[in-house]
């Protein structure tokens, strides 16, 4: 189990909101940093870990927690 630096929960948001607000607070944490996003709106789920990927973090790891509900968790670059 990772330390959570920072968690975003962004459940109830559609997009392009989870989106946005997840790239906004990745551009305020430190390196090393671990942010968890709680999302529940399918499709940011999905895109959400492929963003974060293609920004240059890693994704330590992407779990569905409930029925609609999903936990992503970052290390920022």
């Amino acid at each position: 189990m990772v330390d959570v630096t920072e968690t975003l929960d962004v459940k109830g948001e559609v997009c392009p909101y989870p989106d946005v607000k997840s790239k906004r607070k990745v551009k305020k944490m430190n390196s090393g940093e671990i942010l968890k996003i709680i999302v529940d709106y399918p499709l940011s789920a999905e895109r959400i870990p492929e963003t974060m990927k293609k920004l240059g973090h890693e994704v330590l790891s992407y779990e569905k927690t409930g029925d609609s509900e999903w936990e992503i968790i970052i290390k920022i670059k």
